[in-house]
């Protein structure tokens, strides 16, 4: 079996990007509930939208240096994905934390990594359009 270098390059560019935001959001998270006491249900989804924007920034400079979308455009598509992934977390948020009693931050790990991982695939193969992948 062959292994896509670039691919498995890009895919460990990504996940440092992502893993990086994806601490920022749950810095936000935690300042947010725990200190500002905001709901943390409206946190999850503030938090996640201020790292998504940085992830977008952080994603086009360093992962997907060779997009063919223009940044405006991308940006657009980009938050669009993130409003399936902020429904998704939100509601997997109120399932595990409101439900079944766990640990917000726990809670929002969990999340993250079925959230993460599908929007990677699509920003791949549809939002940045990187050449040579199609």
């Amino acid at each position: 079996m062959k292994v896509d270098r670039k691919g498995s390059i890009r895919f460990l560019k990504y996940a440092s990007v992502g893993g990086s935001t994806f601490l920022f959001d749950l810095f936000m998270l935690y300042v947010l509930v725990s200190i500002l006491q905001v709901n943390y249900i409206i946190a999850t989804g503030v938090a996640f939208f201020i790292a998504v924007s940085v992830n977008y920034i952080c994603s086009r400079r360093l992962v997907f240096q060779k997009t063919e979308t223009v940044y405006y455009r991308g940006y657009i598509t980009f938050m669009a994905a993130a409003s399936v992934g902020i429904i998704v977390t939100m509601a997997g948020m109120y399932m595990l934390v409101g439900s079944f009693g766990m640990y917000y931050i726990f809670a929002r790990f969990l999340v993250s990594l079925f959230v993460g991982m599908s929007n990677y695939l699509f920003n791949l193969y549809f939002n940045f359009k990187v050449s040579g992948v199609h």
